[in-house]
């Protein structure tokens, strides 16, 4: 197994209008407190560059003021 198969990455934030139908959907205050950190954080600066352990997985969309995509790749 590559090494880049086995390390976590840090989820980032894409910013999406559609939501594809088979999506899991979040509202943001349905989020654990250290992923809400998390998200907030990075809505205002950009995701952190230290790895994250959120409860999100690669394609969850968090509802907020917009729609958020997680993208771990």
């Amino acid at each position: 197994m590559a090494t880049s198969e086995t390390v976590d990455r840090s989820p980032a934030l894409r910013r999406v209008e559609s939501l594809p139908a088979d999506a899991t959907v979040r509202h943001v205050d349905q989020l654990e407190p250290s992923t809400l950190t998390w998200f907030l954080e990075a809505i205002e600066a950009g995701p952190t560059t230290a790895p994250v352990a959120t409860d999100l997985e690669d394609g969850d969309v968090i509802v907020f003021t917009a729609c958020y995509r997680i993208d771990r790749s």
